[in-house]
């Protein structure tokens, strides 16, 4: 029994820190609704900072002042974020925020790195707090008590500040509805300011606080997010109570899971927030969602099909890509592989992010599930290549079948954690039911036939079935179904009112789109021989993710763009310098602020300008109509 007490009085500890980081995730995106991947990365630069000024710093005032230094520091350098970067691309496609904060990551890690160098730092013990308390036996860390105790004390502290200041009563109605807010004459800026700041504070001083117990290293941030996502999802978004409860359900699980239930120990936390958000999707202390300002996906101008001259220009486009083994060495192939089957990766999760506004943070799943698929029928019933890639991809679309009929019934961030969860629960499997999937063994051996076995051949095959994928996908954007898909996503009620069965078709279009990712998945496979749990992973979902809105997510065809650029981009920088993931997430900012409808939008924005600006002949009488109508 002091056994079993001790673990608990472990899971409180770990909540502790938690609920911080949550707790200011679930602030910043309750008011300014920006899905902040880089939190993580904050918790992260407030540890190093925190061990840099501890270390130099001595006795218990400098080891304590450190830590709210750090804090501040950090809280200062999210101020300036926000001011420079974020504040530019409010009223950018809020996902689109998601690909800045992504960029901000993906710099971070590599500035750690340099600044803090590769090794593992392990941080002072806690003045004070040093030794341990006997427990019947078992020990039990003075510093963990503490942090049990902090955790209610900053919870009280945030419920004082937010229900009894003027500025917690302006941050609890913008949770609610931002626009009302700024009706009745609020300054957003500052308040959007002030909340980053505050939530940024708070994820610092988590990662601070965990130096006596664990050692800083530069990937603390992603273990993190990913359990900070599900604490704020189950919590509800907004809700500091929320926030403070499910960060104890999720660290008891992890604290418990692996003695209870040690073969699903991984899968625990996300079968929990998928069971939340079936039953009910905002969260358990959370409230409905005000209607969100802008649809993704919604248009100023309305889509049409290529016309003649630009299907000439795809297609002439296509046959020069196809030339390219009579004069590209095996290497350059190889990357134009892989960058074919990540344009279907993309435009499968473009076709459910841009036409059923429905953006999918699990995508890989049904990538990974193709690649498993092919895995198992080639390498255990032995089936040829052709068989395995026409039959592979159905794992592929079983997944996306049973995901999708739940996912759907759930809208906004909450459809996309719940596809989060499924993902999530994909790969637990994958990583350990050792026995079928090989676990992180993975499953080796599945190499293409010899008609596809050559980088020429095999490139051919990629490219092809990227095309016919694409133009696929393309056509059903002009289809009564694709017209069908846009109507419950640009006015769920009014498509309901006509009759459109709104549900059934975004099951459709998501079961759609989680084929299509398999069929890439499969390719994968082919291409690197192997499948491991991976192709499963949070990291390949936000790299489709990136390269839809890179590519631009109010666009037809901006996946297309994006697959190519982002992936040959991070493919040549990694070849190029040990800095890839600074350059790269530098490129990605920098097309955030230049471009904030992406590459494609842009580039379609400046071309209906230019028309405008030449009006054709004879139409100079109805242009004062036309511009009044627009």
């Amino acid at each position: 029994m002091a056994f079993y007490v001790v673990q608990f009085l472990t899971g409180l500890a770990s909540a502790a820190s938690l609920f911080l980081v949550a707790s200011g995730l679930s602030i910043i995106f309750g008011v300014t609704r920006i899905v902040n991947f880089a939190h993580g990365a904050f918790y992260m630069i407030g540890a190093y900072i925190a061990f840099t000024l501890t270390e130099r710093l001595s006795g218990a005032f400098g080891f304590w002042g450190s830590m709210v230094l750090a804090a501040i520091a950090v809280a200062l350098i999210g101020v300036l974020v926000e001011m420079v970067l974020l504040r530019r691309i409010y009223h950018a496609p809020e996902l689109f925020q998601l690909l800045a904060t992504f960029g901000l990551t993906l710099m971070v890690e590599d500035l750690v790195v340099l600044i803090w160098g590769p090794d593992d730092l392990v941080g002072r013990r806690a003045p004070g707090f040093r030794g341990a308390i006997d427990f019947f036996g078992q020990n039990i860390p003075s510093y963990d008590l503490f942090l049990i105790v902090l955790g209610p004390v900053v919870l009280g502290i945030l419920w004082l500040l937010f229900q009894r200041t003027r500025w917690g009563v302006l941050v609890r109605a913008a949770t609610q509805d931002r626009d009302m807010v700024a009706a009745l004459g609020v300054n957003q800026k500052w308040l959007f300011t002030s909340v980053f700041a505050v939530g940024v504070f708070l994820a610092a001083l988590g990662g601070a606080l965990q130096i006596p117990r664990d050692a800083v290293h530069h990937a603390m941030d992603l273990r993190i997010i990913v359990e900070v996502f599900v604490v704020v999802v189950i919590g509800g978004l907004g809700s500091i109570v929320g926030a403070f409860v499910a960060a104890v359900l999720v660290s008891e699980l992890n604290a418990f899971g692996i003695l209870i239930f040690p073969k699903i120990s991984i899968i625990l936390v996300f079968l929990v927030m998928a069971v939340v958000l079936i039953v009910r999707p905002w969260g358990l202390f959370g409230k409905p969602e005000a209607p969100a300002r802008k649809t993704p996906g919604l248009t100023v101008n309305p889509w049409r099909p290529l016309t003649s001259n630009e299907r000439l220009l795809a297609l002439a486009a296509l046959v020069i890509a196809a030339t390219l083994p009579l004069f590209a060495g095996n290497y350059v192939l190889t990357v134009g592989s892989e960058i074919a089957i990540f344009v279907i990766f993309a435009v499968s999760l473009h076709f459910l992010m841009s036409v059923g506004g429905l953006a999918s943070f699990g995508h890989a799943a049904y990538f990974g599930l193709g690649a498993y698929g092919v895995a198992f029928l080639a390498k255990m019933a032995g089936l040829p290549m052709i068989v395995c890639l026409l039959l592979g991809p159905l794992l592929g679309c079983m997944g996306a079948a049973v995901f999708g009929f739940f996912a759907v019934q759930l809208s906004g961030v909450y459809f996309a954690m719940l596809t989060l969860a499924f993902a999530q629960i994909v790969w637990s499997i994958a990583f350990q039911w050792v026995s079928v999937t090989g676990g992180d063994n993975g499953i080796l051996g599945v190499w293409p036939e010899k008609w596809a076995g050559s980088p020429s051949n095999f490139y051919w095959l990629a490219l092809g079935v990227a095309a016919l994928v694409t133009i696929a996908l393309r056509a059903m954007v002009f289809s009564p179904f694709g017209y069908a898909l846009r109507a419950t996503r640009d006015s769920l009620l009014r498509s309901e009112a006509i009759g459109i069965n709104a549900k059934r078709i975004q099951w459709t279009a998501f079961v759609i789109a989680g084929t299509t990712a398999g069929i890439g998945g499969a390719l994968f496979a082919y291409l690197k021989g192997s499948v491991f749990p991976d192709n499963l992973g949070i990291s390949l979902s936000v790299d489709a993710l990136v390269m839809v809105l890179l590519g631009g997510v109010e666009t037809v065809s901006g996946a297309v763009i994006g697959a190519i650029v982002y992936k040959a981009l991070s493919i040549w920088l990694i070849s190029q310098t040990d800095l890839s993931k600074l350059v790269l997430g530098a490129f990605i900012m920098l097309i955030v602020v230049v471009f904030p409808k992406g590459i494609v939008g842009m580039l379609e924005m400046l071309a209906q300008r230019r028309r405008k600006s030449s009006p054709p002949p004879g139409s100079s009488l109805l242009a004062k109509p036309i511009e009044s109508a627009e």
